[in-house]
C-alpha cells in the first residue's frame, strides 16, 4: 500500500498534525480525522489516517508505520462508531463536572479552585469543538463520496449514524462552552461584589478613623494657644468634639442603608 501512494499523500498520512481531511483519488480516497481521546483526565489528539481502495478500508499505524486492513466498510463503520461513542460519554463527563462546578457558585463562599477548573475545562471543551468541527466536515465530504459513488458495500444510515454522532458531540462541545462563558460572568459578578463590600468596609473603617485622626492631629501640634491645654477637662472636651463628628459622619450612610431597607421590603 505504501508503495502506490504519491510521497506527498503519504507524508501528509503520516504526519499526526494534518488537519481532518477527505482526499479523492482514482482508484482510492484517503481520510484523516483527528479526534480527542480522553486519557486519565487529559485530552489526547489521535489521529487516524483510513485509505478506502476497492471498497476496503486500511488504516495506517503510526507505530508500526504499515497500513492494517480493517476490512469492508461495515468494519470502518464499527471502528468509528466504537470512537464515537467513547467521545460522548467524554463529553457528557464534561457536562457533569460542569454542572458541579456551577453548584459550587451557589455555595456561600467561593470554590478556591475554580478559576483552574474553568480554565481546565474551557480549554479541553474548545479543543473537543475545533477537531470535531473539522473532523465533522470532512466526514461530511466522505458520505457524499460514496452516495455518489452508489457503492454496495456503503451502507448509508450507519455512516449518517456516526455522522450525527460527530454532530451531537460537536453541539454538546458548544453548549459546553456556552455555559463556561455563563459561569465565567457570574463568578466574576460575585468576585465584584464581594471586593466592592470589601472596599466598603475599608471606606467604613477609615471613616470610622477619620475624625479621630481630625482631633489628634489638632492637638498634638506643638505650638502654642492650644485650647484646653490648663483645663482639667480639656481631653473629655476633646473626646466629646470627635464623639460629635463621628455621630455626624454617621448620619447620612445611616440614612441610605434606611432607604435601601424600604427599597427592598417594596
Amino acid at each position: 500500500m505504501l508503495h502506490h501512494l504519491n510521497p506527498l499523500l503519504l507524508e501528509d498520512i503520516q504526519n499526526p498534525e494534518h488537519p481532518s481531511e477527505f482526499i479523492s483519488k482514482d482508484s482510492f480516497v484517503v481520510l484523516v480525522l483527528r479526534l480527542p481521546e480522553l486519557k486519565e483526565n487529559v485530552v489526547h489528539i489521535i489521529s487516524y489516517a483510513f485509505v478506502i481502495q476497492e471498497d476496503r478500508a486500511y488504516l495506517y499505524e503510526r507505530h508500526e508505520k504499515r497500513f492494517k486492513e480493517l476490512g469492508s466498510l461495515v468494519e470502518l463503520n464499527h471502528f468509528l462508531d466504537s470512537k464515537t461513542d467513547d467521545l460522548i460519554k467524554e463529553i457528557k463527563q464534561y457536562h457533569y463536572e460542569i454542572d458541579e462546578l456551577e453548584e459550587s457558585l451557589y455555595r456561600t463562599k467561593l470554590d478556591t479552585q475554580f478559576m483552574q477548573k474553568w480554565l481546565t475545562y474551557k480549554k479541553d471543551v474548545s479543543l473537543i469543538y475545533r477537531l470535531l468541527f473539522q473532523a465533522e466536515l470532512s466526514f461530511e465530504l466522505f458520505i457524499s463520496y460514496y452516495k455518489r459513488k452508489d457503492s454496495s458495500s456503503f451502507e448509508e444510515l450507519a455512516y449518517a449514524d456516526v455522522h450525527e454522532h460527530f454532530k451531537r458531540i460537536k453541539n454538546l462541545a458548544q453548549v459546553a462552552i456556552d455555559k463556561l462563558n455563563s459561569l465565567y460572568d457570574f463568578y466574576r459578578a460575585k468576585v465584584d461584589e464581594k471586593m466592592n463590600r470589601n472596599v466598603y468596609y475599608l471606606t467604613l473603617l477609615s471613616g470610622i478613623f477619620l475624625p479621630l485622626t481630625l482631633i489628634t492631629g489638632f492637638f498634638g501640634m506643638n505650638t502654642g494657644g492650644l485650647p484646653w491645654v490648663n483645663d482639667p477637662y480639656g481631653t473629655w472636651k476633646a473626646v466629646g468634639i470627635a464623639f460629635v463628628l463621628e455621630i455626624l459622619f454617621f448620619l447620612p450612610f445611616l440614612f441610605q442603608n434606611m432607604k435601601r431597607v424600604k427599597r427592598y421590603e417594596r
